[in-house]
């Protein structure tokens, strides 16, 4: 029997509350699969399964707030036997299975404790004030953002109280990125062009190939390198605050590829429909905030990652060029690294690899 537990979909997340159930005793799930729609302090998010199995039990419903690590549902490994089945009238497990309701969790009032329909019944109306809760849209006001800003707060303060960060800055010429966007985009239908955002997103993923440290989690006193690179793209939301989803192996993928992937997750990020693994999976993050105006940011490492890489506005400045000193359209790229798997010149390094990736943008 294994016990399927509510996981963490970030640092950030003590609790969750159950929406839906998209599962039934006795469904086959496998890995990856949609099972359940739980709402976080930050959004509702579809949660999927670690492991292959069949539903066994659903022990927790909708409507109920659980700690993360709480046992949610049990599922019979691929070739378990249930155990001894109990005593359950035939009307009355078609009527659980039609209402998804574990027959494990009702007291059966029949004979040597055989469960009856009328048992069903009453179980079903204890849970209806549950259901009827569940029913009621995610709350996006004022309480939501109150409350998504406390627990940001309390994850940040976390990081910044445990983290030795460290800081770099560097200014990178985006005079080639610029003409080569311009020239790719040139001709092609609105949706197929990139925006420069993918670029830098690209080039750091590349770059952390050569860097390795800094892509991945401290955990428990040491290290753990990331098993893929997976780019969190910070998000804001609609209602305030923001989220930072992964792109998948995003070093691995072609330009193209990343601007539908990243156009997507805006889309569900702020439609509340993002799944369990884009918020789980991130190995480092990458925040933009150029679109804002700001010419730098240095950002808070979000644990348990180690390194965040903070984007700013492409402006023009003063650039000695070519025997003389012209206008450049520049960004400066910074760099926020844990001091405990890295150090400033390594850090230095990764972020002139980012910068020299950006000078040819043809090999991203």
């Amino acid at each position: 029997m294994i016990d399927f537990t509510l996981p963490a979909l970030g640092a950030d997340m003590t609790e969750g509350k159950l929406l839906e159930w998209k599962v039934k005793p006795g469904d086959t799930v496998r890995r990856g699969q949609v099972v359940a729609l739980v709402d976080t302090s930050k959004a509702a998010v579809d949660v999927e399964i670690w492991q292959d199995g069949t539903v066994a039990q659903l022990l927790v419903r909708p409507g109920e707030t659980v700690p993360v690590g709480t046992p949610m549902a049990r599922l019979l490994a691929p070739g378990e036997l249930p155990a001894v089945r109990r005593r359950v009238s035939p009307a009355a497990r078609q009527r659980a299975a039609t209402l998804g309701i574990a027959l494990e969790s009702i007291a059966g009032s029949g004979p040597e404790g055989a469960v009856t329909l009328e048992d069903v019944e009453r179980a079903a109306a204890a849970a209806a004030p549950a259901a009827t809760a569940a029913s009621v849209p995610v709350v996006t006001g004022a309480g939501k953002v109150t409350d998504m800003r406390a627990v940001i707060g309390a994850a940040m303060s976390r990081s910044k109280r445990e983290i030795p960060h460290y800081y770099l800055g560097e200014s990178v010429p985006m005079r080639r990125a610029q003409e080569w966007l311009e020239a790719f985009n040139a001709g092609r239908p609105l949706p197929e062009r990139l925006l420069m955002a993918v670029l830098p997103i690209k080039a750091v993923a590349l770059a952390l190939r050569k860097f390795p440290e800094l892509n991945g989690f401290y955990r428990n006193g040491a290290f753990e390198a990331g098993k893929g690179i997976h780019v969190g793209v910070a998000i804001a939301l609609r209602q305030g605050g923001l989220v930072a989803p992964a792109l998948h192996d995003a070093a691995d993928k072609p330009l193209a590829v990343i601007m539908q992937e990243l156009s997507d997750l805006v889309q569900r990020a702020r439609s509340a429909s993002l799944r369990s693994s884009e918020l789980a999976d991130a190995t480092v993050t990458v925040t933009n905030l150029g679109d804002q105006g700001v010419e730098s940011v240095f950002g808070v490492i979000y644990p348990p990652q180690v390194a965040l890489v903070g984007l700013g506005r492409v402006s023009l400045r003063p650039w000695a060029e070519e025997g003389g000193v012209r206008a450049v359209p520049v960004m400066q790229a910074t760099l926020s690294a844990d001091h405990r798997v890295s150090d400033g010149h390594r850090g230095a390094l990764f972020l002139n690899e980012v910068r020299e990736r950006l000078q040819h943008p043809e090999t991203l």
